[in-house]
């Protein structure tokens, strides 16, 4: 699955860059590579063209604003292929266990789903029949429609088998606290953000801030008594998995502060056009965030019975 948002990737940037080239670009520019024929369009088509001058700087600006879609993209499929589903369900408090199963049945799909696509290729190219184009597509499409649906029943089944749903008995006061802690942390938190983002707010933003995460948290910490789980194989955080999680608030911290004191240097401009300089911070942030690639032990493998 890795390698499927690689390539979905390298497609945003190729279209990104392609929609520049033909549709233009709201940047001005002076530094002309190429001119294109441009269509005449009618009067009720103002702003948009086709065609026309390419510019250095508007090729530039389509650049960095695809590649930071294309790291995202690339950052979740790492997520999607070495993060383990389950550990990630057992971590979450719960009061979110359900969102929680949610989340992570949808990051499951596309690598089912793309086992699926590259398992009914292999079998048509084994029985002689085309496996690429809109014929083949078209064809292998229903086998995995039917295949996705089929999951979906089995999960089903299972989750209800295993009483997947059920609530402990709570006091009505416990629940009403515990609406009253989360509306007003979230409530808190949206208004302790708002007051960082404005100026006038910066005396109230971060005490107000503070208490919105705490009710929160209280009322995540509530809500969870009305879960019932079974843990049969407590999820144990070792020194490794400390090691992984510290690397990335230090990444988020470094980069922070990166953005906090030269902005200019995460925006690297393009009227006039310069070259992107390599900050000292994000640099260092960034090679933190590898560490993981060395600290974490290598998945597991079942082993293959001799044949």
């Amino acid at each position: 699955s890795y390698g499927a948002f690689v390539k979905l990737a390298l497609a945003v940037l190729v279209v990104r860059l392609l929609f520049t080239t033909v549709l233009g670009s709201p940047i001005p520019g002076t530094h002309t590579l190429v001119t294109l024929p441009e269509v005449p369009l009618p009067d009720w088509a103002q702003g948009i063209r086709l065609g026309g001058r390419v510019t250095a700087e508007g090729l530039a600006f389509a650049l960095y604003d695809a590649m930071k879609l294309a790291t995202l993209l690339i950052c979740v499929g790492a997520a999607n292929a070495l993060a383990n589903p389950s550990r990630l369900l057992k971590s979450l408090p719960g009061a979110l266990y359900e969102m929680g199963v949610a989340v992570v049945v949808a990051l499951t799909f596309a690598p089912n789903l793309i086992a699926d696509v590259r398992r009914l290729r292999a079998a048509r190219r084994l029985r002689g029949r085309p496996d690429s184009g809109v014929r083949g597509l078209l064809q292998v499409g229903l086998p995995v429609l039917e295949g996705a649906l089929e999951r979906s029943v089995a999960l089903a089944a299972a989750m209800d088998a295993r009483g997947y749903g059920r609530t402990a008995q709570v006091p009505t006061a416990v629940r009403r606290t515990t609406a009253a802690l989360t509306l007003g942390g979230l409530l808190g938190v949206c208004a302790g953000t708002y007051g960082l983002l404005t100026a006038a707010g910066g005396t109230y933003g971060i005490p107000v801030l503070v208490v919105g995460v705490a009710a929160a948290l209280a009322g995540l910490w509530l809500g969870g008594r009305r879960t019932v789980r079974s843990r049969y194989r407590p999820d144990r955080w070792g020194a490794r998995a400390w090691l992984v999680t510290g690397s990335g608030v230090a990444v988020a911290a470094a980069l922070f502060l990166a953005a906090a004191r030269d902005p200019a240097a995460l925006h690297p401009g393009v009227v006039p056009l310069v070259a992107p300089s390599l900050p000292l911070w994000p640099a260092a942030a960034i090679l933190v965030g590898l560490l993981p690639a060395l600290l974490t032990p290598a998945p597991e493998t079942a082993a293959k019975e001799p044949s």
